[in-house]
């Protein structure tokens, strides 16, 4: 259940609801928008409480919320949420591109992918340290001395960087080191971890699992929002079926869908989608077109010579074609932003 507050309510006012709301055991989500300010309601609420809460001057109406997910919707919050980092601003129109090779490999590596992501005009830099390889004789990342040299990247580059999680345990190790904290497509269920980082305050990037429903995808969101974090940035990343040309199968109609269902921004992987690097330029402009907040796109110097992943990572050359279609594309399909 949702109380919107009037606009004009005074602080006392305010107070007054939320003291009463409290003193039933009623635990309070509180969501300050631009023209309301929002209390989430969790868990079972009687008729006669209902009635009390309506009966206060500062309440404008209750909207009942019936979906599963509730913190994420939109019925609880119907502005866009914006997620701020160095300056720079994911969501609510804006067009965020991530670039970054798969997995740290050395120091020159990343520091040169990441001038080439600077030059190009892209906005963040990714790169993993912790690898969830499917054989455990693969490259597992080469852990914290890759931190170091993503955080050194960083310094000279001014990028913020984004990196995944595997563990909860990691998590505190991690931080420090970056800007947005990635959960994997294959831990998107993994609630520990959910509730872990949902607790740490930090921006998050949620990737959606690659056999996971919208309503799982959106459920694993409310876990990081329950906990305390409304910092969360979804990424539909592909979902498997019976195709086997592609790595995976890119669910653009789900953007689009998840747009009309949360107020949370939400990002494409065309890259971990089809695994083909023919195929992401493409799709990285349909998901312009389709209203994503943006794109997280895999580049490599070398991708023949990658660690992981090379068959999908765009050369740098590629890479900043990409970006200058992007550019040109954008006031045209986003002729309302800035």
């Amino acid at each position: 259940m949702v109380v919107v507050l009037k606009k004009e309510a005074s602080l006392q006012e305010i107070t007054a609801v939320r003291e009463f709301i409290e003193s039933k055991d009623i635990k309070i989500h509180v969501s300050q928008g631009e023209y309301h300010t929002v209390f989430g309601l969790l868990g079972e609420v009687n008729e006669e409480t209902k009635e009390q809460i309506s009966s206060f001057p500062a309440v404008e109406h209750i909207v009942p919320i019936m979906k599963s997910y509730k913190l994420v919707s939109l019925d609880f919050r119907p502005e866009p949420t914006t997620i701020r980092i160095n300056g720079h601003v994911i969501g609510n129109g804006s067009f965020t591109v991530i670039a970054g090779p798969c997995a740290v490999e050395s120091r020159e590596q990343i520091l040169e992918t990441a001038q080439c992501v600077k030059e190009s005009g892209a906005h963040i830099l990714r790169g993993g340290v912790f690898k969830p390889r499917t054989s455990p004789y693969s490259f597992q990342g080469l852990g914290l001395q890759g931190l170091h040299y993503l955080a050194e990247a960083k310094e000279k580059t001014g990028l913020p960087i984004i990196t995944e999680i595997l563990a909860p345990e990691e998590a505190v190790m991690v931080a420090p080191y970056v800007d947005i904290l990635q959960i994997g497509a294959r831990n998107m269920q993994n609630f520990a971890l959910l509730k872990a980082l949902g607790a740490m305050r930090k921006p998050v990037l949620l990737k959606r699992g690659m056999m996971a429903t919208i309503e799982e995808f959106l459920l694993a969101a409310e876990y990081l929002l329950k906990a305390g974090n409304d910092q969360v940035i979804l990424c539909e990343r592909g979902i498997r079926n019976f195709e086997p040309s592609m790595r995976n199968t890119l669910d653009l109609s789900a953007v689009a869908f998840i747009k009309q269902l949360t107020h949370l921004p939400i990002i494409v992987d065309p890259s971990h989608a089809t695994g083909k690097r023919e195929l992401v330029a493409p799709l990285a402009k349909a998901a312009l077109a389709v209203g994503a907040d943006g794109v997280m796109i895999e580049i490599h110097k070398e991708p023949e010579k990658a660690k992981s992943d090379g068959p999908q990572s765009l050369h740098f050359p590629t890479f900043k074609k990409l970006m200058e279609e992007l550019h040109r594309l954008y006031p045209a399909l986003r002729p309302n932003n800035p």
